[in-house]
């Protein structure tokens, strides 16, 4: 069994997995956040799980690059930036500028580590050894696909980031406690943040063309639909006063 074969086995059985994990998100809330509850194992720094569930994404995706020098070019350069923008900043970064001092199960880190090694393998590998040789060259830097891609990419990035800000800024360091955000997109939506890592990934998937950069958008939205429609009910219950136009993830849609 060649590596390719064995790569799409990966691929579909992890969008089939994705498929049951929506359904069952659609029922009940991932446990980490305001919805941890006991059960789920030893809580640790959430700060700490973090770093630990997100690393993988940065570092394999090095890796990946360094032992494979067919796309050692202006492209796969520019793809290993533009990844490492994301997940640079997520895992060695953004864990030091959280306020709260929440705990995350550590069966909920040891999933999202999971997740990212799948991830990173399936984007890493087609990109730098699977995809055929004649599609990452130079030349794809002018392609109109790789451009909309990368705006539409920082686009999604920048929402993300504001969004992340005035969520980080409700809090105090070490203060408790939730509150109605405002400001940026939240004057639509519950979750700006969930939906700037939306079109971030849906950005991905035009500027690499590619099965696995519509793998990461679906497990993206497998993933966040679901919670933002959680976070959307939870507002609604929690405050009164809670703006009734908002939708929970995409602005005037749902």
């Amino acid at each position: 069994m060649t590596e390719l074969q064995i790569y799409h086995i990966v691929l579909f059985s992890s969008l089939a997995v994705a498929g049951i994990i929506f359904v069952i998100l659609l029922f009940m809330a991932a446990p980490y956040g305001r919805y941890v509850t006991k059960g789920w194992g030893v809580l640790i720094n959430h700060k700490l799980g973090w770093i630990i569930q997100e690393a993988p994404a940065s570092l394999l995706m090095l890796f990946y690059f360094l032992i494979d020098s067919r796309q050692v070019n202006a492209t796969g350069i520019i793809l290993l930036i533009v990844w490492q923008t994301h997940y640079f900043h997520r895992a060695f970064i953004y864990p030091f500028m959280l306020r709260s001092s929440n705990k995350v199960p550590v069966t909920t880190v040891l999933l999202a580590v999971l997740f990212n090694l799948v991830n990173t393998y399936v984007q890493g590998r087609w990109l730098f050894k699977l995809a055929p040789e004649s599609m990452y060259t130079p030349d794809w830097l002018g392609d109109p696909r790789f451009i909309a891609g990368i705006i539409i990419f920082y686009t999604g990035y920048a929402i993300n980031k504001r969004s992340d800000t005035i969520l980080r800024n409700l809090r105090s360091e070490g203060e408790g406690g939730y509150k109605i955000p405002h400001g940026g997109l939240f004057k639509y939506v519950s979750c700006p943040n969930y939906f700037g890592e939306m079109i971030t990934w849906l950005g991905w998937a035009l500027a690499t063309w590619s099965l696995a950069g519509v793998f990461f958008l679906v497990l993206t939205v497998a993933n966040l639909g679901p919670r933002a429609r959680a976070h959307h009910a939870w507002y609604k219950r929690t405050f009164p006063d809670y703006p009734g136009k908002r939708k929970a993830i995409i602005p005037f849609v749902f």
